[in-house]
């Protein structure tokens, strides 16, 4: 290469830190950004919580894996969606252990409780489906449409970073004090 990006990761000859910009600096916080927002705002819960909401599913209706993944993002507003890695392994645990059954038609596998299930389901049904839990949804935003618009922004600003000229550089630089002083501002009121 020819050294243009050396250093601070931008390159010296678009605003990096040889002339005084804080290119290295915004890069670093932004990446550290998105990486707060990604931990908060994961898709993931826990294994007993995948079993739960596959049986409380199924206590309503036979659905196949594909529509129970469906529906549980649904029902969480998209703050989770369980991946076919543990709702498969989910559906096979609890057929072994004679809770569900499965009917295969036209190629696919309808899951269903059996008596045994639906005595584990009632015995369930005081209790919130998981994606009812408190926590599990989020309908303030803040684990959902906050953290898209934060890294939406940490990649605009990394763009600019990477690729914009010197003032170009320092009127993103400007825009992003004025949008931490207005969240913050945000805050401050009553």
């Amino acid at each position: 290469m020819n050294g243009s990006f050396k250093n601070d990761g931008f390159g010296a000859r678009r605003g990096g830190m040889s002339e005084g910009w804080p290119v290295a600096g915004m890069w670093e916080a932004m990446e550290q950004l998105r990486g707060q927002f990604d931990r908060k705002a994961g898709t993931r819960m826990g294994r007993g919580d995948v079993r739960a909401a596959v049986l409380a599913l199924l206590a309503e209706q036979p659905m196949h894996g594909y529509q129970i993944i469906h529906e549980i993002e649904e029902r969480s507003n998209g703050a989770w969606k369980p991946s076919p890695g543990s709702v498969y392994p989910t559906l096979q645990l609890l057929a072994d252990e004679g809770i569900i059954g499965a009917e295969e038609s036209n190629g696919r596998k309808t899951y269903s409780l059996t008596d045994e299930g639906r005595q584990v389901a009632d015995a369930a049904a005081d209790q919130p489906a998981p994606w009812e839990a408190p926590g599990a949804q989020d309908t303030t935003g803040r684990a959902t449409a906050l953290p898209k618009a934060g890294i939406e922004l940490a990649q605009a600003a990394a763009q600019v970073g990477r690729s914009g000229k010197p003032e170009q550089v320092k009127e993103a630089v400007a825009v992003l004090e004025e949008a931490r002083r207005k969240l913050y501002s945000i805050l401050a009121q009553d």
